[in-house]
C-alpha cells in the first residue's frame, strides 16, 4: 500500500489545500468495508452522498455509506442503491419533473452519459482522508479553488501528456467526480452541483479534481516539476517588478515632494 499519509502532506504543501484530499473505494462486499462512521448508526440519520464527502474532507472522518445511509434520490439512482427497474428512466423523468429539462429525450441523453453503477453493483462507498486510509482507494478527489485546480491540472498534463477533461451538468455531480475516474480511467475536473452546495456546504469557489488512484504518484511528480523553471507554484507569485501609477492628486504631491520627477 502506498504511503498515503506522505502523499497527503505533499498535496497539501504543494497547493495549500483548505480541506483534506480523500480516497474513495467502491465496496462490493460489506465484509470489506473498514471500520468507519456510518451516518445512520452514528447520527441516526440518512444523509446525501455529498454530505459523506464533507465529513471526510472537512471533519477528517473515514465514512461508510450504504443504501441504508443515503437519502438522496438522484445519488441513489446513480450509484445503484435503489430497487428501481429502470434507474435511467427514473432519473430522466425526475430531471423533467423538477425543471432541469423540458423534454424527456434530452434528459435521457444526459442521464445515459452520467457515470453510474448498476443496481447492486456495489454495496457501499468508503470515503476517507488520504492520511487515514485503511485500504487502497479506487479514486482520489481533491477540492480546491480554480487557481489550486489549475496547478493540479498542470501537474496532470506534465505526468500524462494529455489535457484534462471536464464533466459538467450542475447536478448529481457526485457521480462525475467519484464514479467518473473509476469508469473512464481518466482525470476529471468537475463543478460541484446543487446538492453539494445546499446540503454539504461546498463553497462558491470550489471545484473538484479527481483521478484514478494509480495516477497519484505521477501527479505528485508533476506538482514538484511542472513549470518549476518559471516559478510556477501556489499561492500564485503575482508580478511585482513595476512602479504603479496613482491618480492625479497623488502624483501632484509626489512631484511636489520629489518622490517622482
Amino acid at each position: 500500500m502506498m504511503d498515503f499519509k506522505d502523499a497527503s502532506r505533499k498535496l497539501k504543501d504543494a497547493v495549500r489545500l483548505r480541506t483534506e484530499p480523500f480516497g474513495v473505494s467502491f465496496i462490493k462486499d460489506l465484509a470489506d468495508l473498514p471500520k468507519v462512521r456510518r451516518p445512520s448508526k452514528v447520527f441516526g440519520k440518512k444523509v446525501t452522498i455529498c454530505q459523506g464527502v464533507t465529513m471526510a474532507r472537512v471533519y477528517g472522518w473515514p465514512v461508510g455509506l450504504t443504501r441504508e445511509d443515503i437519502i438522496c434520490v438522484p445519488g441513489s439512482l446513480a450509484f445503484g442503491f435503489t430497487p428501481a427497474a429502470d434507474p435511467v428512466m427514473e432519473l430522466a423523468q425526475l430531471f423533467c419533473e423538477v425543471g432541469f429539462h423540458q423534454e424527456l429525450g434530452p434528459a435521457l441523453k444526459e442521464v445515459e452519459a452520467l457515470p453510474r453503477f448498476a443496481a447492486e453493483e456495489i454495496k457501499a462507498i468508503y470515503l476517507s482522508p488520504l492520511e487515514r486510509l485503511e485500504r487502497d482507494p479506487d479514486v482520489i478527489a481533491i477540492y480546491g479553488n480554480p487557481a489550486q485546480i489549475m496547478r493540479l491540472v498542470q501537474a496532470a498534463c506534465y505526468c500524462l501528456g494529455v489535457r484534462v477533461a471536464g464533466d459538467f451538468g450542475g447536478k448529481v455531480e457526485c457521480s462525475s467526480y467519484l464514479i467518473g475516474p473509476y469508469r473512464t480511467g481518466q482525470i476529471l475536473v468537475t463543478i460541484p452541483g446543487m446538492g453539494d452546495r445546499i446540503f454539504s456546504m461546498t463553497q462558491d469557489d470550489e471545484l473538484v479534481f479527481s483521478l484514478p488512484a494509480h495516477l497519484l504518484d505521477g501527479l505528485l511528480t508533476g506538482l514538484s516539476e511542472a513549470a518549476c523553471r518559471i516559478g510556477a507554484r501556489y499561492p500564485i507569485t503575482v508580478y511585482q517588478n513595476f512602479t504603479p501609477v496613482f491618480p492625479a492628486p497623488y502624483q501632484e504631491r509626489a512631484k511636489k515632494w520629489g518622490i517622482i520627477e
